[in-house]
This record gives structure tokens, sequence and C-alpha cells, in this order.
């Protein structure tokens, strides 16, 4: 049985930056706040940002995004505490970041390793691929979240899955010894961020070739599963405003690259 929550409502702002290189021309003019769902924002992406990569499906199209995303600005494992700063803000309150598996608000200045702390999160587990916090898919933000330091312990390097016992501390999220089923209103989210990883990431860079797969217990290989599970994921949890945000900030301010299935979800069952 499906167990599904209210999402988050959360405005999506566009800076300056991303009006600008969304209309090709220099950033003079004020941001604008763009509708949700933004129409106009995904026609000029397509016109511009994703030209390379439409009318491509499968290898073709994953390969023509593996080299469009792979134009970034690379962060520090230490400028990535300021970057989640900005990029999980709170829309309803700026001093604070949105905790991804608990939906909590909590001050952006309490991070660090303390029980009722935040502190990063690798969606995609570092262990996977052995990557550690090197600059690369260590410190890639597009996969980094704000989370709760007791329950980002329990997901530990767990593949993603349905089922388990529900986290006392963490409601709506489910775990058991091998796998890890996120609250629903970021099932979505973490799909695409693993997702997006698989594609960055393709082992040209010194750094392991990373896919999903239809396992869990994955180890220490360069996989996280399930699959399935993460499109089925990505289905029933499109892009919500401030998914669709985060993935502007990180395009204006820091990494300069995008997450590509934000920006059209549909991509997801054209590779896989």
């Amino acid at each position: 049985m499906s167990r599904r929550h209210l999402f988050y409502a959360r405005p999506l702002l566009a800076t300056a930056a991303t009006v600008a290189v969304l209309a090709g021309t220099a950033a003079a003019a004020p941001a604008q706040a763009l509708p949700d769902g933004a129409a106009a924002s995904s026609t000029a992406l397509d016109d511009t940002y994703y030209q390379d990569a439409l009318g491509k499906t499968g290898t073709e199209l994953k390969g023509a995004l593996h080299t469009i995303i792979s134009d970034q600005t690379k962060l520090s494992y230490s400028q990535v505490w300021n970057a989640l700063k900005e990029t999980d803000e709170d829309p309803a309150n700026t001093s604070n970041v949105i905790l991804l598996y608990t939906g909590r608000s909590q001050s952006k200045n309490d991070n660090g390793g303390n029980t009722n702390q935040w502190n990063r999160e690798h969606v995609w587990a570092k262990s996977h691929g052995d990557f550690g916090t090197a600059t690369g898919p260590g410190t890639d933000i597009h996969h980094l979240r704000p989370t709760n330091v007791k329950v980002n312990s329990t997901r530990g390097n767990k593949d993603f899955d349905n089922g388990g016992s529900e986290l006392g501390d963490a409601p709506g999220n489910y775990t058991d010894s091998d796998s890890f089923e996120p609250r629903d209103a970021v099932k979505g989210d973490v799909a695409r961020m693993i997702l997006y990883m698989a594609v960055r990431y393709e082992g040209d860079d010194s750094f392991a070739d990373l896919e999903p797969n239809e396992r869990v217990g994955n180890g220490s290989a360069p996989n996280i599963g399930k699959l399935s599970v993460l499109k089925q994921w990505s289905q029933e949890d499109p892009p919500d405003t401030f998914e669709k945000r985060r993935n502007d900030v990180i395009f204006d301010q820091y990494q300069h690259n995008r997450n590509p299935f934000i920006d059209h979800p549909e991509w997801v069952e054209a590779i896989w």
C-alpha cells in the first residue's frame, strides 16, 4: 500500500543569472519570478543548454547529457557547507534549511556532528564507488543534502528500496538491514539525484563509473539500487518548486550545471 504525504509547498524563484542565461543575454535585468512548472524556462533551456540532447534516447541521450553536465565548477568539501545553506534554504524562514529525510526546518548554523545537528548526506553513498569526499562526486551538491546527523547515520550506505520499519525519529522513512525508503515527499528527489550521478560520472574522469542496478546490498561496488523502484519514485513524485529552485541555485551560483531529470523527468524512462 502506498504511503503518500502532502508535499511541502515551496516557491520557485529565478535569479538574474538564470534569467540571463535562458534569455541568452548579459545579466542586466533584475530576477523575475517564474511560475510553477515554468514552460517558458524549459523551452529556453532546450534552445540553449540541452540543445545537443534533444531527439535522442537511450545511450545516445545519456552520452549527450553526460557531456553537457560534465561542464561544471567543482567545490571543495568545506565549501559544501555554505552551498547547502543556500540550495536548501527554507523559503518560509531564510535563516533555516530544510532537512531531506525529516522535512524539519533547522537553523543554518546548527550544523556539525552532534546528534541533533545537521550534516552533509551523500545521497549516492560515497562508499559505493569509493570516492569519499574527493572533489568531484564527493562534493557534487546535486546529491549532497542537509540531513539530521542521526538519520544520516541510520541510512548509512544502504541502497534504496521500499519496505522496512519506520524510523521513530523520522516518521515516513523506513529501513531494514540493506535498504532505506525516504519519506514520500522526497522519493522523486532521491531518485533524480541518483540518476544524475549515474549520468555525470561515467568513469572517464579518474572516478568510478556509477550505475544504478536492481540489487540492494551493493556494498563498495559503484552501484546503487533498486533502479525499478527509483524509476517508480521519480514518476510518482515529480519535481516540485523546492527541487526546481534548488537546481537553479546550483546552476546560477555554484556548479553551473543542472540535473537534467528535474528539467525533463521523462528522460528517466527515455534512458532506462
